[in-house]
């Protein structure tokens, strides 16, 4: 009887939450063999220090004159992290993955929307570092935040954009199945350039069979955070049955 109480007490352990107050650093999405986990404070000097040049924050956020560059680019980095927190709602929602390749962490990927409830549409973007690109990781993140929005959060599409010179963006956006969808115009610190616009649906995900190389941990607790009730009974009992 003992033994089986200690089982069962370290069943509820492993299965109740780490952050019960924020549950989305629970959160971790895994697909061929990389790992994204909500990027949190501890991470902030690490990502500031390894953010690739060519990684592009807001054009129109506000340079200290103070700071050089590459300062200001690790006060955004910093900024961009405590607004997402700070100001998060089911409505308006940025969630920053760090992307874990054989345990460094070597880039992020963000996953975003507004009004979700009613639009059901959820934006893109990211970066990794120079010396692993080339390597599918970029396929891998898209797919598991792809994986999450579609199969969990119930997504009826995906957006996302990339200047038209950046062709690995580019490719990775075309490899995943989204479509062209357009082209408009931005500013930047160059000036103003040419942005492509992807659109990806639900039923073209599902028909690509994408869903089945994502796995999901640690997201009933955040539905709410999402504006989500709770699961339908068949769901649940899916779920149950699949463990």
């Amino acid at each position: 009887m003992e033994d089986a109480l200690a089982d069962s007490g370290t069943l509820i352990a492993m299965m109740s939450p780490a952050f019960p107050v924020w549950p989305l650093f629970d959160l971790r999405l895994r697909c061929r063999g990389v790992v994204l986990r909500p990027v949190t404070e501890a991470d902030l000097p690490h990502l500031a220090q390894i953010q690739p040049s060519d990684w592009e924050h807001d054009p129109h956020a506000e340079l200290l004159p103070a700071l050089d560059l590459r300062q200001n680019r690790a006060r955004l980095c910093y900024q961009d992290y405590w607004r997402s927190v700070g100001t998060w709602s089911p409505t308006s929602w940025s969630l920053e993955f760090a992307v874990e390749t054989d345990g460094t962490v070597v880039g992020v990927q963000a996953l975003e929307a507004e009004q979700f409830p009613v639009l059901r549409t959820v934006g893109s973007g990211s970066w990794l570092i120079e010396r692993v690109r080339g390597r599918g990781i970029g396929v891998a993140m898209r797919l598991a935040v792809l994986g999450l929005a579609f199969d969990h959060l119930g997504a009826l599409a995906a957006v996302t954009s990339a200047r038209t010179d950046n062709a690995a963006s580019l490719g990775v956006s075309r490899r995943v199945g989204y479509a062209d969808n357009g082209v408009s115009l931005t500013d930047s610190a160059q000036g103003v350039v040419e942005l492509s616009q992807f659109r990806l649906t639900a039923p073209v995900w599902q028909a690509a069979g994408h869903g089945g190389e994502v796995t999901v941990t640690g997201f009933e607790p955040c539905r709410p955070w999402f504006g989500l009730g709770a699961p339908e009974p068949d769901q649940e009992a899916d779920r149950t049955a699949a463990r």
